[in-house]
C-alpha cells in the first residue's frame, strides 16, 4: 500500500518526510493559549542593529493604540529588551491564578506588552541565553501567555536572520514586516537581507520606515540630513517594496523613551505606516 492510501492527514502524529510534509506550512506554528486572541502578528525587523526597530515597534504600537484597536507587543529580542523602558514598566511578569499562563503588562494607554526583561530581578541583568533556549523563550511568549482579543501584535525582533527571526516566521503566524532602516550608506545591504529572508519564508512585506532621517532645525524648519542624503527612495524602488515613513532626529522623542513615556510622543509621521497596517 502506498504512502498516500495509508496517509492519516495528521502530520503531528507521523514520521514520514512525505510530499504532504514538506508541503505542510503550518506545520511549525504555535498555538495560542486557550482564550487568547491574536487577529494580526507584524514583525518588526532589520538586517543591522541599532536603527531603531525597538522605536518603531513601540511607536506603532502606540499608533495603533490611538485608532482604538487592542494592540500587544512581543518583545522578541529576548538579549537586548528595551521595550519596557520606553513604556515606563518595571514590574515582573504576572501569571494566571491558575499559574499556567503568563499575563502581559498593560500600559498606561492599555498596550499590553511581554518581555525578558520582566523575568529579571534587575533590569541590566545579561540574558545570557543560548539560541534554543532563546527560541524557546519566544515560542513561550505566544503560546504560553493569555493575550487578550489583541487586534495587532507587534514583534520587536533582534537584528540579523538568526534564530530569533527564523523562530518568529516559523512558530507565529506573520501577516506583514516592517523593515527599519537607516540613511547610510549601507542601507541597501541592510534591507536586502531582511527582504530576502522574508521572501524565502513566504512572510509579506508591509514597506520601509527609515529612522534618524533628518534633523529640522528649530529656528527655519530646514531639514538637514544629519547622515547623508537618504538612498531609502532608490531601496525601496530596487526591491519594490512601499516607504511608509521617515522618521525626524528630534530630543523629544529621545527623552520620551528614557523618561518611559513614549505613549504621549506626537508620531504624525507614522499615518502612512498606519493605514498600510490596518489594511493587512
Amino acid at each position: 500500500m502506498s504512502e498516500a492510501e495509508n496517509c492519516s492527514h495528521d502530520c503531528g502524529s507521523c514520521s514520514a518526510n512525505c510530499s504532504s510534509r514538506k508541503e505542510d506550512k503550518t506545520s511549525f506554528l504555535e498555538k495560542l493559549s486557550e482564550g487568547s486572541s491574536v487577529k494580526k502578528v507584524i514583525g518588526v525587523v532589520s538586517g543591522k542593529g541599532g536603527v531603531g526597530k525597538s522605536l518603531v515597534t513601540s511607536l506603532m504600537a502606540c499608533r495603533m493604540r490611538a485608532e482604538n484597536h487592542r494592540v500587544g507587543i512581543l518583545d522578541a529580542d529576548i538579549t537586548g529588551p528595551s521595550i519596557p523602558k520606553a513604556f515606563g514598566i518595571s514590574e515582573f511578569v504576572g501569571v494566571t491564578p491558575d499559574g499556567k499562563l503568563l499575563v502581559p503588562a498593560v500600559t498606561s494607554t492599555g498596550i499590553e506588552l511581554i518581555s525578558s526583561n520582566m523575568l529579571l530581578e534587575h533590569e541590566t541583568d545579561p540574558v545570557i541565553w543560548r539560541g534554543p533556549v532563546i527560541a524557546g523563550a519566544v515560542k513561550q511568549f505566544w503560546g504560553e501567555t493569555y493575550w487578550k482579543d489583541i487586534d495587532y501584535m507587534f514583534v520587536d525582533m533582534p537584528p540579523g536572520t538568526g534564530d530569533v527571526p527564523l523562530t518568529v516566521f516559523q512558530s507565529l503566524p506573520v501577516d506583514g514586516i516592517i523593515i527599519v532602516t537607516s540613511p547610510q550608506d549601507l542601507v541597501s545591504m541592510i534591507v536586502g537581507k531582511a527582504v530576502n529572508m522574508a521572501k524565502k519564508m513566504n512572510i509579506p512585506i508591509i514597506g520601509l520606515v527609515e529612522n534618524m532621517s533628518y534633523l529640522e532645525c528649530p529656528d527655519c524648519g530646514k531639514k538637514i540630513s544629519v547622515f547623508g542624503e537618504s538612498k531609502v527612495d532608490a531601496v525601496a524602488e530596487e526591491y519594490g517594496i512601499p516607504l511608509l515613513a521617515r522618521i525626524p532626529i528630534r530630543p523629544e522623542i529621545a527623552s520620551a523613551v528614557d523618561a518611559g513615556t513614549v505613549e504621549y510622543v506626537n508620531a504624525d509621521f507614522l499615518d502612512k505606516a498606519v493605514e498600510a497596517v490596518e489594511k493587512l
